[in-house]
């Protein structure tokens, strides 16, 4: 895994991908220090972070696009395959590269608060926790851009495909605004959500009967519950897809500066599946 870590971190900054972003993200953040901080005298420093969460967008898809999809597309993706360590560690050895650049600008910003602070009032708990979910935030996005490249040989559309996720994520919250409440609503999203699932099982596994079986308990199971009390699945769909504006955790301490502990444990845990399912993606192609 160790190998592979400094090949993949070193290829970041042999290549322009690596220096750009890190230079991007610091330019970007500095001009937001320079207009709040330093002449509003805006004394948070985590205030001014929230406006860098759109360069995440850009930048962490430039970052992941070619951790899987160069491989798969050069045909180096056999040699992983075939490498004498777990494809755990393989994959854990890329995203752990991914991990270091976004954490260099994160490191240098910590130099940020104290330069409030010798110039004034500084509130240096908060800013630091928000250093921290922003840096977490990165790793949350860079393990979903890295199972979408994983998912394709061509960078170009892992690189449009992780934006366009990111993009809906980043407005998630504009977009449930215009879901409706109804219960009829609830249902139809919740069979859709299993129609997804299913549907993924298929293409992972290729077996049509497990699919189709967890379609029609999933389907069954809904319309039961839907007959038995309707009043659950009202708004149900901005209640269950509510926590999947991630943003919100970072928002939640540069505006209010409240840490929810729940949302950083959601951080780890989809950091976690995503790594999963890139190492299961991987896994379908070594067996067919």
């Amino acid at each position: 895994m160790l190998a592979i870590y400094k090949r993949e971190l070193r290829s970041y900054f042999q290549s322009m991908v690596g220096p750009v972003f890190v230079a991007f993200l610091i330019a970007f953040t500095g001009i937001y220090f320079m207009a709040y901080n330093l002449v509003s005298g805006y004394p948070y420093f985590s205030y001014t972070l929230s406006g860098s969460l759109i360069v995440f967008i850009v930048g962490i898809p430039l970052i992941t696009m070619r951790s899987f999809s160069e491989e798969r597309k050069n045909k180096t993706d056999q040699l992983l395959l075939t490498a004498p360590v777990s494809l755990g560690k393989v994959v854990m050895g890329k995203y752990l590269a991914m991990v270091t650049v976004i954490a260099i600008p994160n490191v240098i910003f910590c130099i940020f608060p104290l330069i409030i602070k010798s110039q004034g009032t500084a509130y240096l708990t908060v800013d630091y926790i928000s250093i921290a979910v922003f840096f977490l935030l990165g790793c949350v996005y860079a393990a979903i851009g890295m199972f979408l490249s994983s998912l394709t040989e061509s960078q170009i559309i892992a690189f449009i495909s992780t934006f366009g996720v990111l993009l809906i994520l980043y407005l998630w919250d504009g977009i449930l605004s215009m879901l409706p409440g109804s219960a009829i609503s609830g249902l139809v999203g919740v069979l859709i959500i299993v129609t997804i699932i299913a549907f993924y099982i298929w293409h992972m596994t290729g077996n049509a009967v497990i699919s189709g079986a967890i379609e029609v308990i999933g389907a069954a199971a809904s319309i039961i519950v839907f007959v038995v009390k309707q009043e659950l699945y009202e708004n149900l769909l901005t209640n269950l897809l509510g926590r999947l504006a991630l943003a919100n955790v970072f928002t939640d301490i540069t505006e209010n500066s409240i840490v929810d502990v729940t949302g950083i444990a959601l951080y780890l845990s989809i950091i976690a599946v995503f790594v999963f399912l890139t190492i299961q993606s991987i896994q379908k192609r070594r067996w067919s």
